[in-house]
């Protein structure tokens, strides 16, 4: 019961997305989580086409190094995936789109 009402509660704050902008204001800190997700896209893809499971590890590994990167020495603050781990994973793929459409600068 309490996981429900965690994810619930991590739902409610997907749609207040100013919360998950103002922790990566820093246009560098996006571009870091960009690059990991890109580097968690290939590595699910070698996983599918090699069978490796080591690729699984790899995915989670550059994804995570790179986005706390740059919440550790760039934004300086703590990543949400600590506190809001479902909300994080919705808002990094949301980041991702979104930089994609544009809507964010990384450069």
């Amino acid at each position: 019961r309490d996981l429900h009402l965690s994810i619930r509660r991590q739902r409610q704050m997907c749609i207040r997305d100013s919360f998950y902008i103002d922790e990566h204001k820093n246009k560098y800190t996006k571009l870091l989580h960009f690059i990991g997700t890109w580097l968690f896209i290939v590595f699910i893809l070698l996983l599918i086409i090699t069978g490796e499971g080591k690729y699984i590890f790899y995915a989670f590994l550059s994804a995570y190094s790179w986005a706390w990167f740059g919440h550790f020495f760039i934004e300086k603050n703590k990543p949400a995936t600590f506190k809001y781990p479902f909300y994080s994973l919705i808002g990094d793929w949301k980041m991702f789109r979104e930089i994609l459409q544009g809507k964010h600068r990384i450069f």
